[in-house]
């Protein structure tokens, strides 16, 4: 009768799996086709590939994720519904009192959360230079997820003091997701100051100087199209175009940067 028994928990538990990953993959389907998503941010998601993005970070409905710097709040419209029955979204925007510019977008943000339902359960905290102890809750997320954020920090020279409060905010076990700009391992490590783009070396660092282990990357977000030396960094390509008409169906032809997708645990003990 044990062994029984045994055998019912174990099918249990094998079906439990396939069944937690339609269940995120369902949300995920659900967010991205939202009504409340404009056609714009809807045109990006080939290049940013939301869906396979968020399956290799592991997300669930169920967690309690953090997203660092969401600026406009590309991935809040996909992250919030997912979240919002089951799991705790934080928001870790601008720290307001750092300047008028960073209040703005808060402002601005808290605007673009009061105009859904979707968005009732976001919870906005902050994030800067010299603020890192605001994200969420020490030790209470299942997931840190930033995008293209790292190489502001970087050329801020703070970006070793994130990480460290990203590992910090999450439980042991739970996972840092990156996404970044990639920039060729061969080119000089100034370019990392002035381009916008960042090599995946330095960034593995910085997060393993933090504690994480790596947990694997993704060529989800690869754009081999895009040779990382454009006259105004990464901000030449789409979305910001930044050189105007200048050539401009030759970036539009390009498409948006070559990204590295990079995921991080944070050790258990």
């Amino acid at each position: 009768m044990t062994r029984i028994l045994h055998a019912f928990a174990a099918v249990a538990v094998v079906a439990s799996a396939p069944a937690a990953a339609q269940s995120a993959s369902t949300a995920l389907d659900a967010a991205i086709a939202g009504a409340h998503r404009s056609d714009a941010n809807k045109a990006r998601d080939r290049y940013r590939n939301p869906t396979a993005t968020l399956t290799f970070f592991g997300l669930k409905p169920n967690m309690t994720v953090v997203e660092i710097s969401p600026s406009g709040g590309w991935y809040t419209e996909i992250l919030a519904p997912v979240l919002k029955d089951k799991g705790t979204y934080y928001a870790a925007h601008n720290n307001p009192a750092a300047s008028e510019n960073a209040a703005r977008a808060v402002n601005n943000f808290k605007t673009k959360l009061a105009s859904d339902p979707v968005y009732a359960n976001v919870k906005v905290t902050s994030f800067g230079k010299d603020h890192y102890d605001n994200l969420a809750p020490a030790g209470s997320a299942d997931m840190v997820l930033t995008f293209r954020n790292v190489h502001n920090w970087h050329m801020g020279g703070w970006a070793p003091d994130a990480f460290k409060a990203f590992f910090n905010a999450l439980k042991p076990g739970g996972v840092l997701g990156i996404e970044e700009h990639r920039l060729p391992e061969g080119r000089p490590d100034e370019q990392m100051k002035t381009s916008g783009y960042m090599k995946v070396s330095v960034v593995r660092k910085m997060a393993e100087d933090a504690g994480f282990v790596f947990a694997g990357a993704s060529e989800v977000n690869a754009n081999p199209k895009d040779t990382a030396d454009h006259p105004s960094g990464v901000w030449t390509l789409p979305p910001n175009l930044r050189l105007g008409d200048t050539d401009r169906a030759k970036y539009v032809a390009i498409g948006e940067s070559d990204r590295m997708t990079l995921k991080f645990v944070k050790p258990k003990k």
